[in-house]
């Protein structure tokens, strides 16, 4: 895949969505920082996770939905990123109508699980956070596997593609998921996740 992207990184997001949808289901593509990027297959801790969160998003918020792998946003406005989130929590309902990628208005938070790939720290730690700052969207939640922590990003700021306040904890801490989320995460069971 690395050649690929080096090769497209001057590619249309015309010519991405047009691959895309062509890709067969075991794949999936996204567009992030200008390249061609294939999202991880989720392992069964992985799926166990966005499950987690879809119940307690659901307990605490049965006025919004936690839309798991499905969800095709479009991030990054100065280079029409395209990206999956593991997890789009947005008003129920909110994604009604809309095609295949939809504009990040309305989504109030996005949601990454790691995968234990070599390409893990560029992409959930680095390029999806900006993608997601650039966005808009107001809060940005990464399972981090690897590091047994949780990582709040929060505030965003759209025009440097960042978000200005980070809170890591471990898994076991309890998490705020601070306006317009409004939820309080127990994260207990993530310890039983590790491998």
């Amino acid at each position: 895949m690395t050649v690929m992207a080096e090769r497209t990184s001057h590619m249309l997001v015309e010519e991405f969505e047009e691959i895309a949808s062509i890709a067969p289901e075991t794949v999936t593509l996204e567009f992030i920082n200008g390249r061609i990027e294939e999202k991880c297959m989720p392992d069964g801790d992985h799926r166990e996770i966005v499950r987690w969160l879809q119940k307690r998003c659901m307990q605490h918020r049965p006025d919004l939905w936690l839309y798991a792998n499905d969800t095709g946003l479009k991030v990054e406005a100065y280079r029409n990123g395209r990206a999956r989130p593991d997890g789009a929590l947005a008003p129920e309902g909110h994604f009604a109508g809309h095609g295949e990628w939809s504009d990040p208005d309305g989504v109030l938070m996005a949601v990454e699980v790691t995968s234990h790939d070599g390409d893990t720290d560029r992409r959930d730690r680095k390029e999806k956070p900006a993608a997601y700052a650039a966005a808009g969207i107001p809060v940005y939640l990464l399972v981090d596997r690897d590091n047994c922590a949780v990582v709040v990003h929060t505030d965003p700021d759209p025009e440097q593609g960042r978000y200005l306040d980070i809170h890591e904890a471990p898994f076991g801490k309890e998490v705020i998921l601070p306006d317009p989320v409004g939820i309080t995460l127990d994260t207990e069971i993530l310890k039983n996740y590790v491998r």
